[in-house]
């Protein structure tokens, strides 16, 4: 039993010393207690990345609660909101919809646009949302977390932790039950696209319930994910894993083993409550080169699905008194379709049920069919353009004709006095030229001086025809 008393005491020395920042950050913990269950680097500031939507949801649902606005409240598209980085659903400045289908796209396809738009409608600005965001956090417990924007682009003094964010998906399920279900739509429809939910537990694995998925370069991939099994409710933080499917892997593998610890709970050594956990005072770790430097085969992306699978620590496992469940596993589950899901619709315009649901969506539809149409169309007209104008045989000839006849032009006009400066210099002994017909027309036109040099140097042929210059120019050429 003494030994047994050691080996968890280590293992809680272990657990509470950080591991390299650079690695990820892991938090397991029970949603109704707030109990620890794992905790690795779980206090180490990070880019929170779209995860910051998490709160952006939960600052505006609250203001929903609070009566300040509601759901079906019309918000407009800002040039400001518009000019937002993807993902995003694109919506020209001036478009309106309601702030229920804005949370459904921003917490679905993690639209940043849609960020904004909810931001300004609840907080006038993002400067402003941002303050409410930051005094939530401090009221919540957050000391690690600081909000300069609601979709979590990269930006200066953008931060939280594990441990803060398990502290935020707690909040969201204790103070916000009726709105809940924000957090696990599978889908969403818009006309005729449809976007599956980032989080590729839901659906696939059993008892998944939320929550939202983030990703940028400095990040890595972000996960926070919660599942229900026999009323016992876990969230699971995954910060900074190296592909989509790892920070899913990952995850499922934390709950696998909060599921499995009944058996040998009485080895897991005590981590306390997540509010419990001291935070680091460092820098956020960069994993840019990482994630998205040149090593990589693909450029890295929210919805990847890169095959990069965590290793189980066998040792770890067993001193945490952890036991996997039996069933398919993690990277076995992915694998699996997910579960059918009608997905939700969404659009654009005031708000809509029954018939006039129906009808907004199928109108959505057709006008994007017709763009597609159009897009295809002009396509097309393109390409029959290029083959129109694509130069054929005959063309080709004529062409190849056209340059060789300029070639051979241009090679002509210096060919005479190269030729005759040439025959200067071979002929010097012999004088064929002089006595020809033009030599007695040139000495009937020159002065008397001129044949008198002619004759007084006999070896300088067709000199006293041409200015000295010319002959001087051609002895000068290579």
């Amino acid at each position: 039993m003494l030994t047994i008393a050691a080996a968890a005491a280590v293992t809680l020395a272990t657990a509470l010393q950080p591991r390299d920042a650079q690695a990820e950050a892991l938090l397991l913990i029970e949603a109704d207690t707030g109990k620890v269950l794992q905790a690795d680097n779980a206090t180490y500031p990070w880019y929170p990345a779209s995860l910051t939507k998490l709160m952006t949801a939960y600052v505006t649902l609250q203001a929903v609660k609070d009566k300040r606005i509601a759901l079906d409240t019309l918000l407009t598209v800002s040039p400001t909101a518009a000019a937002q980085q993807p993902s995003k659903m694109g919506f020209a400045p001036g478009t309106q919809l309601t702030v229920d289908n804005a949370l459904k796209m921003m917490m679905v396809k993690s639209a940043n646009d849609m960020a904004v738009v909810l931001a300004e409608g609840v907080g006038g600005s993002i400067d402003g949302f941002s303050a409410l965001m930051n005094d939530t956090a401090q009221r919540l417990g957050m000391t690690q977390s600081h909000f300069v924007n609601p979709n979590g682009l990269p930006a200066d003094g953008q931060v939280v932790s594990a441990r803060d964010m398990g502290i935020l998906a707690r909040a969201i399920m204790r103070d916000l039950p009726d709105y809940e279900y924000f957090v696990h739509i599978p889908a969403i429809k818009f006309g005729r696209r449809v976007t599956q939910n980032f989080n590729r537990l839901i659906g696939r694995y059993p008892g998944a319930d939320g929550m939202k998925t983030g990703f940028i370069c400095a990040s890595g991939f972000n996960l926070v994910a919660s599942a229900t099994r026999d009323g016992r409710r876990l969230i699971a933080v995954v910060l900074g894993a190296a592909s989509s499917r790892e920070r899913t892997i990952k995850a499922a593998e934390l709950l696998d083993r909060g599921f499995g610890s009944g058996t040998l709970s009485w080895l897991r050594p005590a981590l306390g409550t997540v509010e419990g956990l001291a935070p680091i005072a460092a820098a956020p770790p960069n994993l840019r080169d990482e994630v998205c430097g040149p090593k990589r085969k693909r450029p890295a992306a929210e919805n990847e699905d890169e095959v990069a699978g965590g290793e189980d620590n066998g040792f770890r496992l067993f001193a945490a008194g952890f036991q996997p469940t039996a069933g398919p596993k993690p990277a076995e589950l992915l694998a699996m379709p997910a579960a059918p899901a009608e997905p939700v619709i969404v659009y654009t315009g005031p708000a809509r049920t029954g018939a006039a649901l129906i009808a907004v969506a199928e109108e959505e539809a057709r006008r994007q069919d017709a763009q597609i149409a159009q897009a295809r169309a002009a396509r097309q007209a393109k390409r029959k353009h290029a083959a129109k104008h694509k130069p054929g045989d005959s063309d080709k000839a004529a062409d190849k004709a056209k340059v060789t006849a300029t070639i051979d032009t241009r090679a002509a006009k210096p060919a005479a006095p190269r030729h005759n400066g040439a025959a200067a210099t071979k002929d010097k002994d012999a004088k064929p030229a002089a006595p020809k017909a033009a030599a007695p027309k040139a000495a009937a036109a020159k002065p008397a001086p001129k044949p008198k040099t002619a004759s007084a140097h006999p070896g300088a042929p067709k000199t006293a025809a041409k200015p000295a210059t010319t002959g001087d120019d051609a002895g000068k050429r290579p």
